[in-house]
């Protein structure tokens, strides 16, 4: 029971808090184009699938992680509309970005994608669009590096917002094996860190740091395909590690061409 709650809670809860910590500072302080690119390197969705496997197997992760592309498709449309949302208040930008969200996933539920392959196309799909949309219709432009005074309070407010999210849903995420896949991916990190930018920055920083964090967004595509063909190929340990490092490999092409966006 305390292993249980360990890695289904505890170990979420920090990471989660760790990540969003890490991403604000990193783009205030360097830009986000480069938050973007490290906010979406694999973190949570690595604790998830890696204790679901231990609980129920290899082959159900590779079943549950089917989905994950596309679903981390979705996420791009959350990121997309809370940016078009911004202009409102706050409440009204998470509340419609959290309805479409909740929206598409109902449909990607019950389309019930079984090849790695659609979810791969409709994942490209989501990324093409999404990016092009804030990169040429919105013209959104990427923000420098940002002044902020970090104090204890304003880093665990940070914190609090992602880890309390993302500790109910990896707690939910062995459910079932369609929604497996699409729990371990719950825009946690993104949702906490729009609302920080919004509230801290205002809605120009926001939309660069969502555009960012769509540019970096084939790094958790990369490892949750990597499981899927590893994990029953090199079992879990290697799998794992193989898998990351082949994140980091498409984080770093990210990283080099992110000179390359507006």
């Amino acid at each position: 029971m305390e292993y249980s709650i360990l890695y289904h809670t505890v170990i979420p809860f920090a990471l989660s808090a760790l990540v969003v910590i890490l991403v604000t500072i990193i783009a205030e302080r360097y830009g986000t184009k480069t938050g973007g690119v490290i906010g979406t390197l694999p973190s949570t969705i690595v604790i998830a699938f890696l204790f679901i496997a231990l609980d129920k197997g290899i082959q159900f992760v590779s079943n549950s992680v089917v989905v994950v592309p596309a679903e981390m498709g979705i996420n791009l449309v959350f990121l997309l509309r809370f940016t078009y949302l911004t202009s409102k208040k706050i409440l009204i930008a998470l509340a419609g970005s959290l309805l479409g969200w909740t929206a598409f996933t109902i449909l990607l539920f019950y389309s019930n994608i079984t090849s790695i392959i659609v979810s791969l196309a409709v994942f490209i799909f989501c990324f093409l669009t999404t990016f092009m949309i804030l990169e040429k219709r919105k013209k959104i432009t990427s923000q420098n590096t940002i002044e902020v005074h970090y104090t204890p309070i304003k880093l665990l407010g940070r914190s609090l917002i992602a880890s309390i999210v993302i500790a109910i849903a990896v707690t939910f995420s062995n459910v079932g094996v369609l929604f497996s896949g699409i729990v371990s991916v719950f825009p946690a990190i993104f949702l906490s860190t729009m609302l920080i930018s919004i509230r801290e920055h205002g809605p120009q920083f926001t939309g660069a740091m969502a555009k960012g964090m769509i540019y970096g967004s084939p790094s958790v595509v990369s490892y949750a395909v990597g499981i899927y063909f590893l994990y029953p190929f090199s079992g879990i340990l290697i799998g794992t590690i193989s898998a990351f490092l082949i994140a980091l490999v498409v984080t770093l092409i990210l990283f080099i061409f992110r000179k390359k966006i507006r």
